[in-house]
């Protein structure tokens, strides 16, 4: 019985940990980019996009659609990152392990 009131005690403060670094990763920052840093979009831990920079040589009225498919490209960059960051903090606590529904 001792022995099982430990494992849950242990269990309790993992679960406690995990919650403060999904919560810590909100305020981690990553960056995409494409078109050699033409688009750089950055996202928080959350995948939310914060930030969207555009420098004005690629703005292109005759070419709109290069455009949109750098700005998609940084976007799936951040968000990739983001993913592979929240991955990294969390396989702290499973060992490395991918279990799903967990983040």
């Amino acid at each position: 019985m001792q022995q099982m009131q430990q494992m849950m005690k242990q269990v309790k403060k993992m679960q406690e940990e995990m919650q403060k670094t999904q919560e810590a990763l909100k305020d981690k920052i990553v960056e995409g980019s494409a078109g050699g840093g033409a688009v750089i979009v950055k996202a928080d831990g959350h995948k939310q996009v914060k930030d969207i920079v555009i420098k004005p040589e690629v703005v292109d009225p005759e070419d709109v659609e290069m455009l949109q498919d750098l700005v998609l490209t940084a976007v799936n960059d951040a968000l990739r990152k983001a993913d592979e960051m929240m991955a990294k903090e969390m396989g702290k606590f499973t060992g490395g392990m991918n279990i799903p529904g967990l983040f």
